[in-house]
This record gives structure tokens, C-alpha cells and sequence, in this order.
């Protein structure tokens, strides 16, 4: 594997931030405490996570799938794929959120994914908990961890928030927009500012020739 894109799911993928709306529909009290904590980095991923999903009685899983499946997804997703399979490279979505969620969006577009790496779910007590193949000390999902089991050189990120921060500062090439281009501005790490998967696409196109 010479190349691959490795892609955030919440806000990325999605038109908006789908992760946060369901968390404030869900735990209003606990998302409206803490994630301004975790935006101001002020909070970890891991911990923030944790207590907002903790909040959630397992009772309301099946309705936070039927409410995700209804988000939009941004524009030129399918165009971006048709693109890197005649590319011959792999599209790999790492998200910080719940791997449910992801797969409620993508529906038949998971096929055309070579893995998903998100957290997963137990339903098995009163309130829900999540947990990761790579959680962190400070991610619920530590992306790069992530990442570098593939051992790819030449890679590619797209994200739009403080889950991706971390990704975003270690790729060789980020495709920013929303906050995670305020966090880069702020760090002086260079990123392509994209809209939608069009922009995406044509960038890359260029790059790659």
C-alpha cells in the first residue's frame, strides 16, 4: 500500500456535526458541561467522552441509530470514492464517535470503505459505555494509533475538529475546515481548507496527477 485516506466521520462525512447533536438531544445537562471543556482542550477526548455517554441510558441506543440515520452526508462523497478507486487507494473513516453512528450513515457505502475505526458500543448495563481497540490516555480513539498499523508513508487526512487535531498534525497532507483549521492556524501546520469531497477530489487529482 503506497497511499491511502484516512477520513473523520462527525462533521466530516456528515453535513454536521452528528456525534454533538446526539449528544445534546440525549444528555443535554452533561454535553452542554463538558463540551465546552473539551473544545477549549481544557478536557480530554477520552474523559469527556466517557462521562457524556455515560449519561445515556442504554434504553435510548436503538433511537440514537434511528436519529443518525436521517444526518446528511457532505457532497461529493461517492465522486471521492470513485476517484480513489481508480487511484487504486484505500479510504479508511477513523472517527472519534460510535461506530454504530458511522455505519447508520454510510449504509451501503461501508462496503466501499477498507475499515471503519471507531468506538464501539455496550449496551449491556443500565447507562451506556464505549470503549476502543485504541483508546488513549487522552483520545477515546487515538486516530494515529490508528493509522500507523497500515505503515503507509504517503497518507492523507480530512477532518474538522478536535478529534482530529492529533491526525491532523502528524499527516503529511490535511484537509481542514470548521475548528480543526483554527487549532492548525494556531500550531502553524499547513492544510488544504475544503467545503466538500469535490474539493477534496480536485485537489488531489492535481497532487497526484
Amino acid at each position: 500500500m503506497k497511499r491511502a485516506v484516512f477520513c473523520d466521520f462527525d462533521g466530516t462525512i456528515t453535513l454536521h456535526e452528528t456525534f454533538v447533536a446526539m449528544l445534546t438531544r440525549f444528555a443535554p445537562e452533561r454535553s452542554a458541561q463538558l463540551l465546552p471543556e473539551i473544545y477549549a482542550l481544557r478536557m480530554t477526548l477520552h474523559e469527556g467522552v466517557r462521562r457524556m455517554m455515560a449519561a445515556i441510558p442504554s434504553r435510548d441506543y436503538p433511537a440514537i441509530l434511528e436519529f443518525t440515520r436521517t444526518q446528511p452526508m457532505r457532497p461529493g462523497l461517492v465522486e471521492l470514492l470513485d476517484f480513489l478507486d481508480r487511484q487504486q487507494v484505500p479510504f479508511v473513516v477513523v472517527s472519534g464517535g460510535l461506530r454504530g453512528m458511522v455505519e447508520a450513515v454510510l449504509g451501503d457505502l461501508k462496503s466501499r470503505t477498507l475499515a471503519i475505526h471507531a468506538a464501539d458500543t455496550d449496551v449491556s448495563g443500565e447507562y451506556l459505555r464505549v470503549y476502543s481497540e485504541f483508546e488513549g490516555e487522552t483520545e477515546m480513539v487515538e486516530k494515529v494509533r490508528a493509522i500507523e498499523r497500515y505503515g503507509v508513508k504517503d497518507w492523507v487526512a480530512i477532518g474538522d475538529s478536535v478529534t482530529d487535531l492529533n491526525m491532523a498534525v502528524a499527516a503529511p497532507t490535511i484537509f481542514a475546515r470548521d475548528r480543526l483549521c483554527q487549532y492548525l492556524n494556531e500550531r502553524q501546520k499547513p492544510y488544504i481548507e475544503f467545503r466538500d469531497f469535490f474539493d477534496v477530489r480536485d485537489r488531489l487529482e492535481q497532487m497526484w496527477g
